[in-house]
């Protein structure tokens, strides 16, 4: 049977998190059984994701949005909801595992990647922690704005300040707004991510870029169901993507 440990250095090793300076701790967060039949993965750490994981039988969940120094503090202060949550995953001996930056900028399973793939972009290149690519057929702003309202079922978040057909496209999955501003200077004249910003609004019309916010929970799917899947096909364990939607 797997163990905890071989599992956590796989993923550590893969996703490369050493050359990572997150604010988080990317891998065990807090440390259950050692021996793993069944992984439960989700976007987000909560309590619903993990009552879904007990109700599963699982020993251990894996998320993008683990527990975060911002949310514990310095010195930490195990509290409220935070505590809570750690109580639930002790009680009942669940493993926690979070994978935050460099799960949103790997070059094969990450979160940025997959959408860049599935908007069909050619010409890929590594752009802080998302991607930068060409349509590779005709591709309207409008085509865009469809494109993701069908995947996710979205009201996205849509500003068209810059030229109705897409050239070159930026992508920071999550709460990447602020990076517009490197993308134009790449040479984007479209930007995604996930959710906007109030300080970005004006500064996107100005700059006469189109930018569109598809939900920062939606864009961030893709990488940690690909970390299950791969670790499934990897140690054999059984594998579950719990999805519990957010309209942010």
């Amino acid at each position: 049977m797997p163990r905890r440990d071989e599992i956590i250095k796989f993923c550590e090793d893969y996703l490369k998190v050493n050359e990572f300076e997150d604010y988080c701790v990317n891998g065990l967060q807090v440390e259950g059984k050692k021996e793993i039949k069944k992984i439960i993965t989700g976007v987000s750490l909560s309590q619903k994701l993990i009552q879904e994981a007990i109700k599963e039988k699982a020993d251990m969940i894996m998320v993008h949005h683990g527990i975060f120094v911002k949310q514990i503090g310095t010195p930490p202060k195990i509290e409220g909801y935070i505590k809570e949550r750690i109580k639930l995953l002790l009680e009942n001996d669940i493993n926690l595992a979070g994978f935050h930056l460099p799960l949103d900028a790997h070059l094969e399973i990450g979160n940025n990647i997959g959408l860049a793939k599935s908007l069909g972009l050619k010409n890929l290149q590594a752009f802080e922690i998302g991607f930068l690519g060409e349509p590779e057929k005709e591709m309207n702003f409008t085509d865009l704005v469809d494109f993701f309202q069908k995947k996710y079922s979205f009201d996205s978040f849509q500003i068209p300040a810059g030229p109705e057909k897409i050239k070159k496209v930026g992508i920071v999955s999550g709460g990447g707004s602020d990076y517009f501003r490197k993308a134009i200077k790449e040479g984007a004249d479209t930007f995604i991510t996930g959710e906007p910003k109030e300080d970005v609004v004006r500064a996107v019309e100005e700059s006469e870029i189109n930018f569109l916010a598809a939900g920062h929970y939606n864009t961030e799917k893709d990488g940690i169901y690909n970390l299950g899947e791969l670790v499934e096909k990897e140690f054999g364990v059984e594998h579950k993507f719990i999805d519990i939607p957010c309209d942010v």
